[in-house]
This record gives C-alpha cells, sequence and structure tokens, in this order.
C-alpha cells in the first residue's frame, strides 16, 4: 500500500538529553529526542519505498519548526503498515484509550497495563515521546468506580492513589499528562461528574498536585473541547488555570481537543492559542480531527487540506504552542463515524493508508514544500484546424502523489490559449502556467488527471515539454 511522502526539508534539531534530566517544556525535549534517535528513524525507513524513503516525515518538519506532531494510537494495530507509518512519520504518540482508568484497572486493585505498556515501549524504540491520557476524567470508568457509594475521604484518597500508581509506574518515560479531562460545560460552568460533586472544583488542583509528586518530570495539562476559539467555555477554562497559575498549584499547559467540523476552524483560533501562552503554560492541540458529511469529495477533502493547514499554522504562529496531535491518522482508526452517524474521513490518512490533501496541509503548514518526484505530465494536441488547435495535459503519478499541481511550459511557435477547462491558465508571452481547479488538484499513486484549452496557432505547431510544480 502506498505509503510515500511527497514533502522535503532538511532535518535539525540540538543535541540529546537523557530522560532523566529535569523537566523542561514538551516543545524543547521533542527535538533533543528527535536528534538522540536519528539512527532510529533511519531504520524505520530503511525498509520503505525509496519514493517513501527519500520524502522527510512530518516529525522532522515538526522538529524543524521546534514543534511536536504526534497522533493517538490503538496499541494492538502497532504492526504492519499501521505501525509503520505512526512509527516513521510522527513524533509523540498518545494512547487512544489504553491509558484510560476503565482499561487499567476495570476490577478495583486489578490492573492491566498490558497496551499502555506496549504503546510506551514503541515510542521509546522509535525515539518518540507519549503524551499520556487521561488521569482524571467523567467518562471511561470502571463501573466499580462510578456506581460506588463514597466519601469526600475515599474519594481523594482513590483519587490519589490511582494517580501515584499510573503515573508512578511511568515516571520519567511520560512528556506530558493530560491530567484532568473535560471539567466544563459549554457554557463555563463546572461539569456535573464523580469528582466535581464529590470533592467540588478543588479536585483539579489536588489531582495536578498528585501528578507532581508522582512525575516531577512531565509537563501537567488541563484538556476539554469546544475550546479552540474565545468563547465562554475557553474563557472559563482560561480564568481557571490563571486561578491556579497565582495560586502555586503546577500546571503547565493547556490542551485544545480540536474535534472540528469541515470548514468550521475557529477564526480566533491563534488568538486563543496566544493568550493561554500569555498566561505562561504552553498550549497544545492533543486531538485533531476534521469530519465531514459522507461520502468525501474532492471539494470536501479541499476544504479539510485547507483546515488542517489552518489549525497547525496557528500552533506554529506561537512560540508557546507545543504542537498537534491528529486523533488517529487513518479513518480506518477514527472514533468519528461511530460517534457521528453520517459522519467521517475525518484524518490524514484514508482507510488504506494513502495520505490525503489534509496530509499536505499538515506538512505545508509545518514548512514543507511538495516535491513532484513521480509524476510526469504529458502533452497532447487533439484537434487541430488552420488557425487554433486544441490540446490536453495528463499528469499522472506512480510512487507518489501530488495534493495540487501547476503544470507550466513555453510556447516555441506563437501559440496563445483563448480558454481552457479543468485548470485555471494563464500565460505571459511564451509562458503558460495551469494550476488545479478547486476539485482535481489530488492526483493519487497510481492515478491521472487531465484538463485541456483551446489556442490559436500560425506556421508551426510544436509540442512544448511540461514540467510540474
Amino acid at each position: 500500500m502506498r505509503t510515500s511522502r511527497t514533502f522535503t526539508t532538511p532535518r535539525t534539531g540540538p543535541g540529546a538529553v537523557p530522560r532523566t534530566a529535569p523537566r523542561t517544556p514538551f516543545r524543547v525535549r521533542l527535538s533533543a529526542v528527535l536528534a538522540a534517535v536519528a539512527t532510529v528513524g533511519a531504520l524505520v525507513t530503511a525498509g520503505a519505498s525509496t519514493a517513501q524513503a527519500a520524502d522527510t516525515p512530518l516529525r522532522d518538519l515538526a522538529a524543524a519548526k521546534g514543534k511536536v506532531i504526534g497522533t493517538a494510537v490503538t496499541g494492538s494495530k502497532l504492526t504492519g503498515t499501521y505501525g509503520d507509518l505512526a512509527g516513521a512519520q510522527f513524533s509523540a504518540l498518545t494512547p487512544g484509550n489504553a491509558m484510560k482508568w476503565g482499561s487499567v484497572e476495570p476490577t478495583q486493585g486489578t490492573f492491566n497495563w498490558t497496551e499502555a505498556d506496549q504503546i510506551v515501549a514503541f515510542a521509546e524504540a522509535h525515539g518518540q515521546q507519549v503524551r499520556g491520557h487521561t488521569l482524571v476524567w467523567h467518562s471511561q470508568n470502571p463501573s466499580w468506580l462510578t456506581n460506588g457509594t463514597w466519601t469526600p475521604a475515599q474519594l481523594s484518597t482513590l483519587l490519589n492513589d490511582h494517580i501515584a500508581t499510573e503515573a508512578g509506574r511511568y515516571k520519567g518515560r511520560i512528556a506530558a499528562w493530560d491530567v484532568v479531562n473535560e471539567p466544563f460545560n459549554e457554557d463555563g460552568t463546572y461539569r456535573s461528574t464523580l469528582w466535581y460533586n464529590g470533592l467540588g472544583s478543588g479536585y483539579i488542583a489536588q489531582a495536578l498536585t498528585a501528578a507532581r509528586a508522582a512525575d516531577p518530570a512531565a509537563e501537567l495539562y488541563i484538556n476539554d473541547y469546544n475550546v479552540e476559539g474565545v468563547n465562554a467555555k475557553s474563557t472559563a477554562l482560561y480564568n481557571l488555570v490563571k486561578s491556579l497559575k497565582d495560586s502555586g498549584v503546577p500546571i503547565d499547559g493547556v490542551g485544545l481537543q480540536a474535534h472540528l467540523i469541515l470548514g468550521q476552524v475557529p477564526s480566533t483560533l491563534q488568538q486563543n492559542i496566544q493568550r493561554f501562552a500569555d498566561l505562561g503554560v504552553d498550549v497544545a492541540i492533543t486531538e485533531l480531527d476534521v469530519r465531514m458529511a459522507l461520502p468525501s469529495d474532492s471539494t470536501k477533502l479541499a476544504q479539510q487540506k485547507a483546515d488542517f493547514k489552518a489549525v497547525t499554522a496557528a500552533c506554529v504562529a506561537v512560540t508557546r504552542c507545543a504542537g498537534v496531535t491528529v486523533w488517529g491518522f487513518t479513518d480506518s482508526d477514527s472514533w468519528v463515524d461511530s460517534t457521528f452517524p453520517g459522519y467521517g474521513a475525518a484524518t490524514p490518512y484514508d482507510a488504506n493508508y494513502a495520505p490525503k490533501p489534509a496530509y499536505y496541509g499538515i506538512a505545508e503548514a509545518l514548512g514543507g514544500t511538495q516535491s513532484t518526484e513521480g509524476c510526469a505530465a504529458t502533452y497532447a494536441i487533439t484537434n487541430q484546424w488552420n488557425s487554433g488547435f486544441t490540446g490536453q495535459v495528463t499528469i499522472a503519478c506512480s510512487g507518489a502523489a501530488l495534493s495540487s499541481w501547476h503544470a507550466n511550459w513555453t510556447f516555441g511557435s506563437g501559440q496563445v490559449i483563448t480558454n481552457a477547462w479543468n485548470a485555471t491558465c494563464t500565460q505571459s508571452g511564451a509562458a503558460v502556467s495551469c494550476a488545479n481547479a478547486s476539485y482535481n488538484g489530488t492526483v493519487p499513486d497510481g492515478g491521472s488527471v487531465s484538463f485541456g484549452f483551446n489556442a490559436s496557432w500560425s506556421g508551426s505547431n510544436t509540442a512544448p515539454t511540461v514540467t510540474l510544480s
């Protein structure tokens, strides 16, 4: 299956920092880890196709910007193409479900660390960081916990013991923890949960304090959804973080989940990231996906590319934005289809592990430039008469793919284009440049697109050589 990547930029990164070093920001430790495991990255790509090995992974593009690019993963799938892509493309992994309370302690006092251990070991073997997700949440808790009758003292002990056990197990191996997940309602009030109802809003400070004691090296985050733009919910989160900082409670970052709908990236996203950064905390896009009404088509995929690019670019623009994590990198491993009936295709790769335009949107926002290696354009005259002719250009790819294209050539005999279809063509003197339409920019591996034009001519009508950019 195709796993080629068509963006290039030099590898960069500062010197290595041991995992036992004092706590430093998530975004700083990323590039250090990447530099320390350059040989690991080489080994990962050694078994890939020639085109794949020649391209630069998203993780290296992100490192050049001082950012993390991560993905949520399912531990049992970390083999074959899924494992190859997860290891080669991303600099951080988030266990999608393996570290949630219901997964690790399904029965009180009985623990199952199998999948969580697997993901952490995979990340370490591939020079990746791990984002722990999540220690305290209202959902996916074991029934013994949610159905129990607890006094505040008992609940407080359960909270402290769980954090000490889980964060302590992975001490020094987790770059950042989503310590508290989704504490707010949409209007900015506190969500009614086991923790809030039993302990009041103070459970948040308690959890953060316990996490710091369990793993002093990990960055500690509060994570929530629908807080990407400036609104009542994000303002409540802002006020909470400010209050925690003012009170000396350990809080290092804010996670903006970014489960978005096609075409609805908040216009205030970068402004919102910056205002949290101005509080002196890091910000991370932690669970990015962009769902669309099914079936997908070229217009929707083009908009999705623009959305992924806009979110990534907003993070790149703010120094204290640590990076972006996509919530699953392939449509076959996405939660969206089962959660939002009629919606899907929300990730950067399709179900067959082929990169979608969204992948290239991320790469472009990280400074990547598209390579046309493996793709070629063929020029043909399909009809000719005394004063004019019809031409056609076909762009085909093999072992590579394009998310957009420009076809360029220079006429040698005074030809002048009069109109074009399936492309936007401009001509200056003899030089012609034709760009894809909104609906046909994607050329998949093994696929092709064509566009045509009418033009005038006199004398001879020699076919030019077409180049791609």
